[in-house]
């Protein structure tokens, strides 16, 4: 009795940890125009939006390339709000980012 009441609880946690995570999207590999939705400077992470209204959860890694008008700029210049093109690469469930570019 004791471990189906601990097994409740515990399903019970990853449902609530789950229903409050960031609901995203996957896409194939591709570039996609949208609107940077969050920043999460201390994981260099970003969530954009998408024209056709797809999130996409974008983890930086050492080679993906961050510019704005055609020169390289730190992570710290992004934004939320921000328009942005983005290429991405699929590596089984996660999208790894190419490039992005800041549009405005």
């Amino acid at each position: 009795m004791k471990s189906t009441i601990l097994k409740g609880m515990f399903m019970s946690a990853i449902l609530l940890f789950v229903a409050c995570g960031e609901s995203t999207d996957a896409v194939e590999s591709g570039t996609y125009q949208g609107t940077v939705k969050e920043v999460e400077a201390d994981k260099t992470e970003i969530y954009v939006t998408t024209d056709d209204d797809k999130t996409l959860e974008l983890y930086f890694t050492e080679t993906t390339s961050l510019t704005r008008n055609g020169s390289e700029v730190e992570f710290s210049e992004l934004e939320e709000g921000q328009k942005v093109e983005v290429e991405v690469e699929k590596n089984g469930k996660r999208l790894d980012p190419i490039s992005v570019k800041i549009m405005e």
